[in-house]
């Protein structure tokens, strides 16, 4: 039976913003202090990189800065995606992070280009470098000072799922990697005299623009909308499934409005028996459940329903189609099966694997030898995609 207490679950879980302040607290903070780090390390590295007529010390810096500025939009687009959701945007604001991580990698492939650019022109006109052991000191500081950086934030952005936190950490590593064979080129000149500065430095822009690629895509892969990670799928449906009359869980699809929230529908198959009445308060428990049991990430915003025939004689129909499906190697699931014996009509759906060379050809193949099987009846197969485990 509905009650006032039902509906304003719904409206809550459909509207309200998720609680996120503290996630955005710990975002900023992070961010913070990858920015006050990276100004002093960019400040030291160029005044270091000048005074020693160093370019990979120089472009080091560059390197630094682009690090903080990055640190800077993470901040704008947390306070921008943390907004309260509107009559324009009734979802909120989540996926501006989409965008932010976007805006980011344009501006480490930006970094890395220039600094490429540069690098090439020291390597046709090579000017000596002068190092000393003051810079050689700020260098090895801001190796170990990247490290526990980059540590740190990686750490934190898995924590709150930030994955331009989690970007930013990993970007740190393998600038510490990267200074590194600043200080290498540097051992070198001093050992042997000879000059690898512009080199290395090259070597350094390949490694910032190859960085940038990967956020883009990763980003990019994102707004175009990415499979649900296996252990989310798994843990909606191990909920649903708890409930008594349940017996199976199919076709989980899951949009993503922000790291933060997922709303979408599944199907879920109950007795032919079950009354209207139970299946409206079935409905209304797993929206609740998941909501709750998800900390508020994930919005069941539709039940579908799957009927399962309960007697003997459909139920051994049942058993032989499966049999003519599971035969198929690229089928990865038959479900939705429904005998309608008054029209003789014959339903079910089947997952083909994207693998398949012909998905059509093996699903147009497997509706075949149903109807073989069955002539008497109708056959409607629907082919489902593979969109969640």
């Amino acid at each position: 039976m509905s009650t006032e207490q039902d509906k304003d679950t719904r409206e809550d879980q459909a509207s309200s913003p998720i609680p996120t302040t503290d996630r955005e607290k710990t975002i900023v903070r992070t961010s913070i202090l990858g920015i006050v780090a990276n100004v002093l390390l960019a400040g030291f590295k160029a005044a270091v990189g000048v005074l020693s007529n160093s370019i990979a010390i120089t472009l080091d810096a560059v390197n630094n800065l682009s690090d903080a500025l990055s640190s800077v939009i993470t901040i704008v687009g947390t306070k921008l995606a943390g907004r309260a959701p509107d009559k324009r945007h009734p979802m909120g604001y989540g996926r501006i992070e989409y965008l932010t991580a976007m805006v980011i990698s344009v501006i480490v492939l930006y970094a890395g280009i220039t600094s490429g650019v540069e690098s090439v022109q020291k390597i046709i006109s090579p000017e000596t470098p002068d190092y000393s052991a003051a810079a050689l000191i700020v260098v090895a500081a801001g190796v170990v000072a990247k490290v526990l950086l980059g540590r740190h934030v990686q750490s934190v952005g898995r924590r709150v799922n930030a994955d331009s936190l989690v970007a930013s950490g990993q970007d740190a590593l393998s600038d510490a990697v990267l200074s590194v064979s600043t200080l290498g080129a540097a051992v070198v000149y001093l050992a042997c005299g000879i000059s690898l500065e512009a080199w290395v430095g090259a070597v350094i822009s390949a490694f910032i623009v190859k960085a940038g690629l990967e956020m883009l895509w990763q980003t990019l892969s994102q707004i175009l909308g990415e499979r649900v990670s296996s252990e989310l799928a798994e843990k909606v449906k191990s909920i649903v499934a708890e409930e008594d009359c349940v017996l199976g869980v199919y076709d989980l699809f899951l949009s993503s409005y922000g790291p933060e929230r997922r709303v979408g529908s599944l199907h879920v198959e109950v007795p032919d028996t079950t009354t209207a009445e139970e299946i409206d308060e079935l409905e209304r428990r797993i929206a609740e459940h998941v909501f709750q049991r998800t900390d508020g990430q994930v919005i069941i915003a539709a039940v579908g329903i799957y009927s399962r025939n309960t007697s003997k004689a459909v139920a051994d129909m049942r058993e032989r189609v499966r049999r003519i499906v599971a035969s198929h190697d690229h089928v990865l699931q038959f479900h939705g099966f429904h005998v309608d014996e008054t029209r003789h009509l014959l339903e079910f759906d089947v997952i083909i694997a994207f693998e398949s060379p012909d998905r059509q050809g093996e699903y147009h193949q497997i509706v075949s030898e149903v109807e073989k099987a069955f002539p008497d009846y109708t056959v409607r197969a629907t082919l489902d995609s593979d969109i969640a485990d």
